[in-house]
């Protein structure tokens, strides 16, 4: 892979995330990757990576088997497990079985193919290496957090559970439970198995209470012994044979830094336990804060444990231990290796106990990485996991010779720069703008400047003083000062001997030496020549300026990038031709390409005036991504290497623009790179993937960068590693598997896009969220695995319980006055020698300005004047970092209120506070503050609390608006109505409004309300009704009525009515329109309607148990008394309604009243309710024209309403009807108890229309007795009975009758026929049956018959034409298809017509054209007829004819000329019938 590596740090809170094979090779889960590290017992070295897992590794363990021992397998949150070839480095399969994260991973020690994992809702699952078979198993549902396979029995495996459950399962009978093992009370961390078969006597007391001392044996040595390490601070051993504990050791609290562990605090603990092999007494653990211990099972008393490491201080680790696995070598030395949160691998000797190496782990970026120029072979390291590691890579006794700095940093490490001068001063940038300086050397904590900056600090370099700081060399003041260049665009100049001091920015001396009035680019990168003489600062706008010290005189712009400027980096000047090298500038930027440029000449003869360079001295292409790092190689003249986001390092010949080396060892993009300062051949590499790699260049495959605009692999790792900090962040408190922790190192990836250098990418994927540790350590960063923490900023954690953390220290209001009391003892005694001078001195002593510069702090204790100057330089800091707030207080505190005021509104920081002090300002003033802050407060969607703002300041329309605005319109109406006149238009307005919004919502209660409110009442009624229920409109009618909205009340309640008569709720019906006196006729019609319903013998509609509720009077009467003299005498009795009536309740206007409502026409889908309804309309207009003696109105209504259940196919109902209507078969009567004969004047029977309506209804009356009177006198004979007055009658009617023309019901006829073949005594007739034998009648029948066949024979042909046309058919086809049509015409044929067409069709063929023809001449012979033929027709004249006919062969009550009239209709209309041939000779 490369020469030596510091790999990224092991996962945390997994229980087997690293193992190690009986070869000696350590693999460890870090992020998505396992890290494999050959092991000896004198070093270790990284031999490469296993890559593959989408998602967090929180598993790993080796197959322990000879001939298998390279094949290991892993888990991961993603829920997959792969199976590896550590040897080849390749995947070998993968299984998905589980759902959700695996938590638990381990391969058997006695059977090489059986892999067993769980995952977080407690599914165990058996992988077989050798068939690639799997098994899953549901033993218990819990989460589990470990599991074990058992040496000794290979279906044996142990599972610990989130919630102290420990269970011993089969996974040979399908996971049944052999044992549960009771007595853990929280997380169970880790089991181990003891390598040794039997249980032997070992030093314990009993669990159970059956005894105990020394020697108990716990079983009968077939079983074994299995250890478990638990969060509730002990450690069991159980016997697996009993399945209960034998054994229990509780954690030793060892001090530590002079302070002791709580013991109540579980949150830091993670308890591992480690059965060394063959060991069956000693027993490994991991304790409190990293400690290691060995646990002597058969010793007695409290001291049963070794602690590890006691040999020398630092040994152990200084945080917890997640991991332990042991190896025995060749040499029989047995090792144990362990990893820890203070990200440290460490290998231990189990014999002596002592730590033999340790392997330095990162947990972030590698953003920065710089050796020292004074001491060689020194590295140091700026890793996002907010540590400095500095890396003696020089020495022998240890390759990984490393420390870490963490204090005072507390936050990701971007930018590093050694002193060129001083050995082991160590200046540091951090991600949130701090810059400090560490002496490596000493154990103090670092300086840091007081100047911060406001984002990620990119680039640090030491050079020459310029303006205004004036120093030198004299005095033992150090030479050079500290430049710092941030996200913001800033470069500040730092005093390296007084950090305390501020800091300057250099924009002022360029603006103020160059003459510049614009405004410069934000700067992005800077580099000082060697010799410092000139500075080269690159810019957001891709533009790099390069300026000559001290005074910074612009000397050329360098304009060939157009995108911002990563890096610059000068050629050394110790090469061998050095007046030709040293002045070349190598730049980078977000574009691909690296430009080098030759500024010899312009830095030797610096010009009067700026010069333009628009062409790059050199152009190396090859990179597919940014540039963002490079180094010149000390060793070679014009020899560089760069760094890029296509994820690999190139090697460059500058002067031949040559490609001459490219690593790709990285997995992700890389962001640092420094050549060897000993070693020409070696390079050394940092990236995102959390590794530093050390490489040659010599054994490169590669020469140049993958091709393409971005590398390919490495997009596809980017995307298919989502973002992890769902899971990372996730606690067990959550109910879920433990989250797994990477390294610890918040995911915040800076982009470089407005105002500096990118340093972590497009994506933020590539930390852990971090948080600080309450106890001081190497390594300061970590995630609370089991508190449940929120990060509220990027580096600010929040913990819940407030003893785990110190309390927050508020901001100072004076931060720079309050640094300088924190300088050294000596300048704080200067500050009160000259403090003295200025109280007792008439002048202050000279450069001394109280309140101002490096005195600021001595405007306190001086006077005002001096006070006020210190006011405003803490406001310019305050501004600067952001604390307005902070600058606000002080100018209250100075007096000046509305400058108070006017600075919180620009940036947004009013208060209520603020608000309430600012009458003080004056009115004006006062009244500008609350409308800002309304604004403010709108901003922040708090409406209310504005609205209020504005009535202090008595802004009632402008508040009233606000709300309205906001469709606060319930709060709006209140304070209209509260501070407003009841007429204000303002408030219509408001409701109407709302009523719109809630009649859109579907609230129309509430709307009618706000309607009525605004005076609408029609629109409050109009939208309760829209509800169009029964309530509904009801109330609406009421509303409207009240309202005076007389029309719209009559609708609703006409509405109303017709829906609860619908339901056949007649009282309800009435009372909706009793209310409304001018709908007195819709009364009058729904009472016909209740007596029609209530008389007619249909069941569904007269029974009572059909009927909602009815009236008294509807009650069924006296069978003799018609229909409509009941409804005369409802309607006198109930409404006042007779032939004496007047006014609106005289019939003339009540029936032009009624004239105004429309009926539809008849059809067969009205329901019978509603066709009662329909007929009832007419019903009643027919009473109302009796009333009036209108006999011409009369009839046609009566004829109406019978035509209605007639049309509609009720032809029992039409019967009925008639037999209520007119009981004495005479339509001239109309009342028996009004007595009175309809009498025709001459006029009357002028008109036709009249004549024709009579003579239609008194041809159906007869129609009814014709076969009244034949049932009724007719006895059965395949029955043998006389049928009864009851049993006959229009109910035994058949329902499909075709009346006008439809042909005559054959089948019907024939049936009544034969029925009256024997018969006993005929009553003589009481009606005249010649009026069914109507010639014209017939007629127009026989023609419409026609039409009808001739429409049907159409129907077929054109059948047969499509059919012809879709299939071609056969002969016999054919004939099938014709025979229908020529049965059809020969046996539909009616009369002389149907005979000679009979005739004429068996002669010649029909078509289409003589079938049109003839239905031309029928349709002809209709239209002649008169019209009140066709609109007032007669029953079929055919079927009367029959059933005369059947009629005058048993009874002499048909006379002759009727029978002769009969025949002679039936052979001209009917002789085609079979029935008619009977009669006809």
């Amino acid at each position: 892979m490369n020469e030596r590596s510091l790999p990224a740090s092991p996962n945390w809170y997994c229980s087997r995330c690293s193992d190690v094979s009986s070869s000696g090779l350590l693999g460890v889960g870090a992020k998505n990757n396992i890290y494999l590290i050959d092991v000896s017992a004198s070093s270790c070295r990284v031999t490469g990576e296993l890559v593959g897992h989408k998602d967090l590794v929180s598993g790993f363990s080796f197959c322990q088997h000879v001939g298998q021992s390279h094949i290991c397998v892993s888990s991961s949150t993603d829920g997959s497990v792969r199976f590896w070839d550590s040897d080849d480095k390749v995947l070998i399969r993968e299984d998905a079985a589980h759902q959700t994260s695996v938590t638990a991973l381990h391969w058997s020690p006695l059977d090489k193919n059986l892999v067993v994992s769980g995952d977080e809702k407690g599914i165990v699952v058996c992988h077989w290496y050798n068939t690639g078979d799997t098994s899953s198993f549901f033993p218990e549902p819990r989460t589990i957090f470990c599991l074990s396979c058992s040496p000794h029995t290979w279906s044996c495996v142990a599972v610990g559970y989130k919630d102290g459950m420990i269970v011993l399962i089969d996974v040979s009978r399908k996971g049944e439970v052999m044992h549960r093992l009771r007595g853990h009370d929280d997380e169970i961390h880790s089991l181990a198995w003891s390598s040794v078969l039997g249980e032997d006597a070992l030093y314990c007391r009993s669990e159970d209470g059956d005894g105990g001392g020394i020697g108990v044996s716990a079983g009968d040595g077939k079983g074994c012994y299995l250890a478990s390490g638990s969060k509730d601070q002990t450690v069991r051993v159980w016997s697996s044979t009993r399945g209960k504990a034998v054994m229990t050791l509780k954690l030793p609290f060892m001090k530590k830094r002079g302070s002791a562990v709580d013991p109540g605090v579980k949150e830091r603990l993670w308890l591992h336990v480690h059965w060394p092999k063959g060991r069956a007494a000693q027993l490994v653990s991991s304790c409190f804060s990293g400690e290691l211990v060995m646990w002597d099972l058969t010793r007695a008393g409290k001291q049963r444990w070794t602690l590890f490491g006691t040999s020398s201080e630092g040994q152990n680790h200084n945080r917890i231990v997640f991991n332990m696995s042991s190896v025995r070598l060749q040499d029989d030395r047995e090792l144990l290796v362990s990893t820890s949160m203070d990200r440290e691998i460490k290998c231990w000797d189990l014999t002596s106990l002592d730590c033999l190496w340790t392997l330095p782990t990162l947990g972030g970026f590698v953003y920065a990485l710089t050796f020292s120029p004074v001491g060689t072979g020194c590295l140091a390291l700026g890793v996002g996991d907010n540590m400095i590691r500095v890396w003696n890579t020089l020495t022998t006794q240890n390759q990984y010779d490393t420390r870490s700095f963490w204090q005072g940093i507390k936050s990701k490490v971007t930018a590093l720069a050694w002193h060129p001068q001083k050995e082991g001063s160590l200046s540091f940038g951090t991600d949130d703008g701090k810059v400090g300086i560490y002496d490596v050397f000493s154990n103090k904590p670092p300086q840091i400047s007081s100047s911060y900056h406001r984002k990620t600090v990119y680039t640090l370099a030491w050079g020459p003083p310029v303006p205004p700081m004036s120093f030198g060399a004299a005095g033992g003041k150090p030479s050079c000062s500290l430049y710092s260049c941030a996200g913001e665009g800033v470069i500040l100049q730092h005093d390296p001997s007084r950090l305390s001091g501020e800091a300057t920015d250099i924009d002022k001396l360029i603006r103020d030496t160059n003459s510049i009035k614009h405004k410069l680019s934000p700067h992005t990168d800077l580099s000082w020549k060697p010799d410092g003489k000139v500075v080269a600062i690159g810019n957001e706008d891709g533009c790099i300026d390069v300026y000559e010290a001290p005074a910074l005189k612009l000397l050329c712009s360098i304009q060939q990038h157009h995108k911002i400027i990563n890096t610059l980096r000068w050629h050394h000047d110790h090469a061998s031709s050095a007046e030709l090298l040293h002045g070349l500038l190598a730049s980078g930027s977000s574009n691909a390409i690296v430009y080098v440029h030759d500024l010899r000449s312009i830095v030797e003869n610096p010009p009067d005036s700026p010069v333009v360079l628009t062409e790059p001295y050199r152009r190396l292409c090859g990179h597919t991504s940014k540039i963002t790092g490079m180094a010149w190689s000390p060793h070679h003249d014009a020899r560089l290497v760069t760094v890029s986001y296509d994820g690999t390092a190139q090697v460059w010949d500058v002067l031949q623009e040559a490609a001459l080396s490219n690593y790709r060892g990285h997995h992700g993009y890389l962001l640092s790179v420094d050549w060897s300062p000993v070693d020409p051949d070696v390079i050394w590499t940092g990236g995102k993937d959390f590794t530093l790699q050390e490489w040659r260049v010599s054994k490169q495959e590669f020469t140049k960068p993958p091709k393409g605009k971005k590398n390919t692999e490495l997009k596809e790792k980017m995307k298919a590693n989502p973002r992890q900090k769902k899971k990372n962040k996730k606690t067990l408190g959550s109910g879920g598997a433990a989250p797994l922790e990477t390294n610890g190192e918040a995911v915040k990836g800076e982009q470089k896009a407005a105002a500096g250098q990118e340093l972590s990418g497009e994506d933020e994927d590539d930390e852990v969220s971090s948080t600080h540790s309450p106890v001081p350590a190497a390594a300061n960063v970590e995630i609370q695995r089991k508190a449940p923490v929120t990060a509220r900023s990027k580096d600010k954690p929040v913990f819940p319980d407030s003893n785990l953390q110190k309390k927050k220290k508020p901001r100072s209001m004076l931060p720079v006055s309050t640094s300088m009391d924190h300088r050294p003892k000596d300048d704080l005694l200067q500050d009160c020698v000259t403090l003295a001078a200025i109280r007792h001195s008439e002048a202050p002593p000279a450069g001394c300005v109280p309140g101002q510069g490096d005195h600021i702090h001595l405007g306190l204790f001086s006077d005002r004047p001096a006070l006020r100057r210190m006011f405003e330089s803490e406001e310019e800091n305050h501004v600067e970092a952001g604390h307005y707030d902070s600058v606000v207080y002080l100018r209250l505190w100075s007096g000046d209120l509305e400058g108070a005021l006017q600075l919180a509104t620009e940036k947004g920081e009013l208060n209520d506070h603020l608000l309430a002090i600012a009458p003080m300002a004056g009115f004006q003033a006062w009244s500008r503050a609350v409308e800002a802050f309304v604004k403010q407060l709108c901003l922040q969607e708090q409406y209310l609390k504005a609205a209020s703002h504005l009535l202090s300041i008595n802004k009632l329309y402008e508040a009233v608006e606000l709300l309205h605005s906001h469709k606060l319109y319930r709060e709006a109406i209140a304070l209209v109505k509260a501070r407003l006149p009841a007429d204000e238009p303002v408030l219509k307005e408001l409701y109407t409004c709302w009523a719109a919004v809630l009649e859109k919502d579907g609230h129309f209660s509430a709307a009618a309300k706000c309607y009525l409110a605004a005076g609408a009442s029609f629109d409050a009624a109009k939208v309760i009704a829209r509800k169009n229920d029964v309530s509904s409109l009801r109330t609406a009618a009421s509303l409207a009525r009240i309202s005076g909205e007389v029309a719209l009340a009559q609708s609703l309640a006409l509405r109303c009515a017709k829906d609860l008569a619908a339901d056949l709720d007649w009282v309800g019906a009435q009372e909706v329109l009793s209310a409304q006196e001018t709908l007195l006729v819709h009364r009058l019609h729904l009472c016909v309607a209740e007596l029609l319903a209530a008389t007619l013998s249909d069941p569904p509609a007269g029974s009572p148990a059909s009927c909602a509720s009815s009236n008294t009077w509807a009650s069924p009467g006296e069978a003799h008394v018609s229909i409509q003299d009941r409804v005369r005498g409802v309607w006198e009795e109930q409404f006042g309604v007779s032939q004496e009536s007047v006014g609106n309740h005289s019939a003339t206007y009540l029936l032009q009243e009624l004239k105004s409502v429309e009926s539809p026409t008849p059809t067969a889908n009205i329901p019978l309710r509603q066709l009662q309804l329909y007929s009832s309309l007419h019903l009643t207009r027919t009473v109302l024209s009796s009333l009036l003696d209108d006999g011409g109105q009369l009839l046609k209504e009566a004829w109406q309403a019978v035509s209605w259940f007639r049309d509609a196919g009720h032809f029992c109902v039409s019967a009925e009807l008639c037999r209520l209507l007119y009981p004495d078969g005479d339509v001239r009567v109309f009342s028996r108890k009004y007595s009175k004969t309809l009498h025709h004047t001459e006029e009357e029977e002028e008109e036709e229309e009249v004549k024709a309506a009579a003579n239609s209804l008194q041809a159906f009356v007869t129609y009814h007795r014709l076969y009244e009177h034949w049932w009724k006198n007719s006895t059965r004979v395949q029955n043998g009975v006389s049928p009864s007055d009851g049993d006959s009658g229009p109910a035994d009617e058949p329902t499909h009758r075709v009346v006008n023309g439809g042909g005559a019901s054959e089948s019907r006829v024939r049936e009544n026929a034969a029925c009256s073949t024997t018969t006993r005594t005929f009553d003589k007739p009481d009606f005249d049956a010649s009026l069914l034998l109507s010639e014209p009648h017939a007629v127009c029948q026989a023609a419409q018959r026609s039409l009808g066949e001739i429409q049907e024979r159409l129907a077929a042909m054109v059948l047969q034409h499509s059919r012809a046309q879709s299939v071609p058919l056969q002969s016999g086809e054919e004939e099938e298809v014709e025979s229908p049509t020529q049965t059809s015409t020969t046996g539909g044929t009616s009369g002389s017509h149907g005979s000679a067409d009979a005739a004429q069709r068996s002669e010649e063929p029909e078509t289409l054209l003589s079938l049109s023809a003839k239905m031309s001449e029928h349709q002809k012979q209709l239209a002649a007829l008169p019209v009140s033929i066709r609109v007032y027709p007669h029953p079929d004249v055919v079927e009367c004819c029959l059933v005369l006919l059947h009629l005058s062969e048993s009874s002499p009550s048909v006379s002759k000329s009727l029978q002769q009239a009969a025949k002679d209709l039936l052979r001209k209309h009917g002789a085609g019938l079979k029935a008619s041939r009977r009669f006809l000779p």
